[in-house]
């Protein structure tokens, strides 16, 4: 087995001998929001409370989950200040999936049992689509021969982390009251209930069609599942949705590689590239040489690659500043 950054195991067996179990925490909080999506929801929108939703959405899954938890603390794919990170990875908290130190094992055991040449299907989304929405909303996987798990210092003895992960349902609070405060009731379920439906489920469905169905431009030999690119998400999710690039370049901190391949994470990473708060940001070019990486297209020399560049919004900002 290859040794990963944080997880290790030596048995094969570790990526696939397990039994899903339905996790109470987990389930009752997506179900009652659920609930209130259903049967609130439609009953008390309005203008400003769709607005409230947009915008809450938009600022918690490209600051908060893409550019905050996946591409900054899990794959450390550019360097910023500990104040930013700290703001984004909170936002990320506040997407309702789990804290930091929970999307971090969450993400490594996936992503390293994924390139193993047999992985459970719970973390393949390996079933079909209603079961694996069950399991992936309402259940965790107990391994048989769980792999080790080494999260670094900087985070595991982090007091800020390990406070936001031991309290991170909570966290919703410190949105909720001034929701509450300011638009009442429909502020309310629609920039928390909605929200956190419309993110976690949609980061669900996301990832059950980015491991099944979609384009292709490489495949990672020798591994158990490949991930497939998803035009159609790749706006709305922030660039997440390109994920047999990321499967190809997980260490990049730009995951629409291609002109024409729409990523809103990497627009906001360039911007502020540009404004200097961001660093040593990595590329594909910049990555270590994967021999099992093949191309699988015949006229990826003939793409555009999207590159780092000058970004007008952020140069207008130094000029005022």
């Amino acid at each position: 087995m290859k040794n990963t950054e944080r997880v290790y195991s030596e048995l094969p067996e570790s990526a696939f001998e397990g039994e899903v179990v339905w996790s109470p925490l987990k389930s009752i909080w997506f179900i009652l929001n659920l609930i209130v999506t259903l049967c609130i929801a439609p009953f008390v929108v309005s203008f400003s409370s769709i607005l409230v939703f947009i915008s809450l959405t938009a600022v918690t899954l490209c600051f908060g989950h893409s550019l905050g938890m996946h591409r900054l603390l899990i794959h450390r794919s550019y360097e910023c200040p500990k104040w930013m990170e700290y703001v984004f990875v909170y936002l990320g908290v506040l997407v309702g999936m789990a804290g930091p130190i929970g999307m971090m094992k969450q993400h490594d055991l996936r992503d390293w049992a994924q390139r193993q040449k047999k992985c459970h299907d719970f973390l393949l989304h390996g079933s079909k689509i209603l079961k694996d929405g069950w399991w992936q909303l309402n259940c965790d996987l107990n391994l048989k021969y769980p792999p080790e798990f080494t999260i670094e210092d900087e985070v595991s003895k982090n007091r800020f982390y390990l406070f936001i992960e031991k309290y991170w349902l909570f966290q919703q609070l410190v949105v909720a009251v001034p929701l509450y405060l300011l638009g009442g009731i429909p502020w309310l379920v629609w920039g928390v209930s909605v929200r956190v439906v419309i993110s976690v489920g949609g980061h669900w469905l996301i990832g059950y069609f980015a491991h099944n169905h979609g384009q292709r431009t490489w495949t990672v030999e020798s591994a158990a599942v490949q991930g497939h690119n998803i035009r159609i998400a790749g706006f709305l999710s922030m660039g997440e949705a390109w994920h047999n690039n990321h499967h190809a370049y997980p260490g990049s901190a730009m995951l629409g590689l291609y002109k024409g391949e729409p990523d809103p994470g990497w627009w906001v990473l360039n911007a502020l590239h540009n404004l200097g708060f961001v660093k040593n940001i990595k590329l594909p070019k910049e990555l270590p040489h994967r021999s099992e990486l093949v191309t699988e297209v015949i006229d990826l020399e003939s793409r555009v690659e999207r590159v780092p560049e000058e970004c007008k919004i952020a140069n207008f900002i130094k000029r005022k500043s």
